[in-house]
């Protein structure tokens, strides 16, 4: 196969690949900020939901919530087997397994990176997302709006591992490799992949987009520093945590505190 060949091969597969994944979802938010916007009421005064129930029968809830985490990570193993090595670690164009010159303690190493990293990005994230909301420019977001289950809060941790695996192994361990082998700087990478990141949270305001897009300029940054994507997805995961099962966990725990006083 000729060069041009091969890079014509490499731009159809990252099109496919974003279509079947967070291109597709891109598209479908700049639509609805599009419909947002020319709404009558205003965008801050608006809700968008991250989490809905997917039956108003619990048991089939619960069933489809499980399919949607399985067949949600479909994309995952799309690239998985795109990049899959045949000598170990096999995983190492996405920046997974373990490093050939690495001790005993590699993992736990990487997942302590992920926790700061989700410190850093995560504080300044909930002060820039309250300042977006009371500037006009963000809608409320509702983490979820699933009924408190006996299965809300681990069901809400399995979404909030496919978020993590699907945005860091595609829109960054993914794009990254492919990106290099059709000769992008690193930079140009970074900022592409991070407009990427944000284009695809519009449907929460601008708000969203901007903090989404700063967060994956560090995201890509740390990527394109150290080459390692578990960082990335543990700091994900349990941002995502937070967010999505932290209400419903909190209201779990201590009812009290969130019941409306006794009149």
């Amino acid at each position: 196969m000729t060069s041009a060949a091969l890079r014509a091969r490499l731009r159809w597969e990252i099109a496919i690949v974003l279509a079947l994944s967070f291109g597709a979802s891109a598209v479908y938010a700049i639509v609805s900020i599009v419909e947002r916007l020319t709404r009558e009421t205003a965008l801050s005064q608006q809700t968008a939901t991250i989490n809905r129930p997917l039956s108003d029968r619990p048991v089939f809830d619960l069933i489809s919530q499980l399919l949607s985490f399985a067949f949600g990570l479909a994309p995952v193993a799309l690239v998985v087997y795109l990049l899959w090595s045949s000598t170990r670690p096999h995983l190492s164009r996405l920046g997974l397994g373990r490093p050939l010159d690495a001790g005993r303690a590699w993992w736990g190493r990487e997942a302590g990176g992920g926790v700061l990293l989700a410190a850093a990005i995560g504080i300044p994230g909930i002060a820039f997302y309250l300042f977006a909301k009371a500037i006009g420019i963000n809608t409320t977001v509702v983490p979820t709006a699933l009924d408190a289950a006996w299965w809300t809060v681990p069901v809400l941790v399995l979404q909030a591992l496919r978020a993590a695996l699907g945005e860091e192994l595609i829109v960054v361990a993914y794009l990254f490799e492919r990106l290099k082998r059709l000769g992008v700087g690193p930079w140009a990478t970074i900022v592409i992949s991070a407009l990427l990141r944000g284009s695809y949270h519009l449907y929460q305001g601008f708000g969203g987009f901007i903090g989404n897009v700063i967060m994956g300029v560090v995201f890509g940054w740390v990527y394109q520093r150290w080459g390692r994507a578990l960082p990335l997805v543990v700091a994900h995961w349990a941002l995502d945590i937070a967010s999505f099962a932290g209400y419903p966990l909190a209201v779990a725990l201590w009812p009290a505190l969130f019941s409306a006083p006794a009149g």
